[in-house]
C-alpha cells in the first residue's frame, strides 16, 4: 500500500464508553443505530456522506468566499469546475444529493411512471414513489451472489431493460443508472454497461440520467478493470461516463469531500429551466440553491481534489485493507470489494436467524454493544416492504451491513480494530438473538424503525 496522500493537521478526541452503558443506550434507542448520538459512538460507519475530512484548501476556501444572496463569486468557480469535471452545460447546486433526486422526479415524473434504474438507493427510491412514480431494478443477476467474484457487479442488465422497454415505453419517465451501485455492495458500473444503457433510452427517445453519488470511485474502477482504461486519466474517463448522460444528480457530501451539498447537472436546456423554476421555490435562488455560499467553494475544491489518481488510489486501498482482514478470517463479506464500503451479508453471517428477524440490523446492533462501532444495516429493514393484500413482508433478496469508511478520516488502526471487533462476534453469533422490528414510517422507515429483541 501506498501512504496516505496528505498529512494530518487537526484531530478529533474519540471516547469508547463501557459496555454496560452501550447495552443500555442501543436499547433506549430502540435498537435503531440511526438514534444514537455521536458522542457515545467511538468510530463511526454509519455512512460516507458528509463525514469527509475536507482539506486545508477547502477550509481555507470557506473563508474567502463572498457570501451573497446572488451572483456569488463561490456559483461561478463551482460552474467552472463543473464544466470541466462533467461536461455538461447547465447546473443547479442543491443542498444534498435528495433534494436535486426530488427537483428532478418532480419535473419529468408523472403518477404510475416507471423510473428502471440499476438499483436505487433508499433516498432515490423514496422519492420516485413520493411523486407516483415506481422505481424499477434492472441489476445483473450477479449482484445478488456475494460470493461471486466478477469485475462489474452493478451494471445495468441490458437485456431486461430493453425487454421491459420494448413492452413499456410508453409508461417510462426516465432510465437512471446508480454509480457506484450502493444497494448491492457499492459495485462499479462498467463504461461499456453504461454507453449502451444511453444506446437504449435513445432509441427510445427516454432521458437518461445518472445518479453520480460516487462517480468519482467509479471511474477508478473503470480505470484499474475494464479493458482499454488502464492509460487513460481519471478525468477522461469521467467525461466519457457523462458523455452518454442527459444528466445528472450528484450528491456532493460524497465525492466533492463536504459535509453538505449537491447538484443537479444536465444538457437539456427545457429539463434545466423546469428544475430551476423550481429550485427557486423548493431551495432559493440558483447561485446558492439551498448553501451558505462557502459550500459551494468547498465543494469546487472537493470536486478537484477527489479526481486525482493518487487520492483514489489510496481510497481504494484502505477500504480493500478492512475487506481482506474479514474475507481473509472468514467473514461472508460482499465480493469484489465495493468503493466506499464492506459489505458483510447478514445472512450468512447468522445462518440461524430467518430473515424476519433482520440479521444485517441485528449484527449492527451487536458490533455497538461489542466495541462502540455502527455501521448500518442494507437489508430487510431498510429495502423490505410490506404486501398491501396480505400483510407480509416481501424480503430483498440481499441483507447486508455496511461499514462505510468516511475518507480521510480513520487510520489502519482504526480498520484493525473493526475487523477484530467483526471476528468476536463472529465467533459467538450462534448464542445472539434476533430483532423485532415494532414501528417504521411508510418511506425511508429504516432511519426512525424501532425494534425490540426476540425473545
Amino acid at each position: 500500500m501506498q501512504p496516505e496522500p496528505f498529512r494530518i493537521k487537526m484531530v478529533e478526541e474519540i471516547n469508547l464508553s463501557t459496555k454496560s452503558d452501550r447495552i443500555k443506550l442501543i436499547k433506549q434507542a430502540g435498537y435503531n443505530v440511526f438514534q444514537l448520538k455521536i458522542n457515545d459512538i467511538y468510530i463511526d460507519l454509519l455512512t460516507d456522506s458528509g463525514t469527509s475530512a475536507m482539506s486545508d484548501k477547502q477550509w481555507a476556501a470557506m473563508l474567502t468566499t463572498k457570501q451573497a444572496y446572488a451572483g456569488t463569486n463561490s456559483y461561478y468557480q463551482l460552474e467552472k469546475i463543473v464544466h470541466e469535471i462533467f461536461g455538461f452545460k447547465y447546473f443547479v447546486p442543491v443542498h444534498q444529493g435528495r433534494a436535486g433526486e426530488h427537483l428532478l422526479f418532480s419535473s419529468l415524473v408523472k403518477p404510475n411512471q416507471v423510473v428502471p434504474n440499476n438499483s436505487h438507493f433508499d433516498t432515490t427510491q423514496a422519492n420516485v414513489k413520493f411523486v407516483g412514480g415506481i422505481p424499477l431494478d434492472f441489476v445483473v443477476n450477479d449482484a445478488y451472489d456475494p460470493k461471486k467474484i466478477v469485475p462489474f457487479k452493478g451494471n445495468m442488465d441490458l437485456e431486461k431493460l430493453e425487454n421491459f422497454m420494448a413492452k413499456n415505453r410508453n409508461k417510462v419517465s426516465l432510465i437512471m443508472t446508480t454509480i457506484t451501485n450502493n444497494t448491492v455492495g457499492g459495485q462499479a458500473v462498467s463504461l461499456d454497461n453504461i454507453k449502451k444503457t444511453s444506446q437504449i433510452a435513445r432509441r427510445y427517445k427516454v432521458p437518461f440520467f445518472i445518479d453520480a453519488c460516487r462517480f468519482a470511485e467509479n471511474a477508478y474502477f473503470i480505470k484499474i478493470k475494464e479493458k482499454g482504461y488502464k492509460t487513460k486519466g481519471i478525468r477522461e474517463i469521467i467525461r466519457e461516463i457523462f458523455s452518454y448522460a442527459d444528466g445528472c444528480t450528484f450528491s456532493g457530501k460524497k465525492d466533492a469531500l463536504t459535509n453538505i451539498g449537491g447538484l443537479l447537472a444536465t444538457n437539456n436546456k427545457d429539463i434545466f429551466e423546469k428544475i430551476r423554476n423550481m429550485l427557486v421555490i423548493t431551495e432559493g435562488y440558483p447561485t446558492y440553491g439551498g448553501l451558505a455560499c462557502r459550500e459551494l467553494a468547498c465543494m469546487a475544491i472537493g470536486l478537484q481534489e477527489s479526481t486525482t489518481e493518487s487520492y483514489l488510489r489510496y481510497r481504494h486501498e484502505q477500504v480493500e485493507y478492512l475487506w481482506k482482514k474479514l474475507k481473509s478470517a472468514g467473514i461472508p463479506t460482499v465480493n469484489p470489494v465495493g468503493g466506499h464500503a464492506v459489505f458483510i451479508d447478514g445472512k450468512k453471517f447468522f445462518d440461524h436467524l430467518p430473515q424476519t428477524q433482520f440479521p444485517s440490523q441485528t449484527l449492527a446492533v451487536e458490533l455497538y454493544i461489542e466495541a462502540g462501532i455502527r455501521g448500518v444495516e442494507l437489508g430487510t429493514s431498510c429495502f423490505g416492504e410490506t404486501d398491501k393484500k396480505t400483510g407480509q413482508m416481501i424480503l430483498p433478496k440481499l441483507d447486508l451491513l455496511r461499514l462505510t469508511i468516511p475518507r480521510r478520516v480513520y487510520t489502519n488502526n482504526h480498520l484493525d480494530y473493526v475487523a477484530e471487533s467483526v471476528i468476536k462476534i463472529y465467533q459467538k453469533r450462534k448464542k445472539i438473538k434476533g430483532l423485532k422490528r415494532i414501528y417504521a414510517p411508510p418511506l425511508l422507515g429504516h432511519f426512525l424503525a424501532k425494534f425490540e429483541r426476540v425473545s
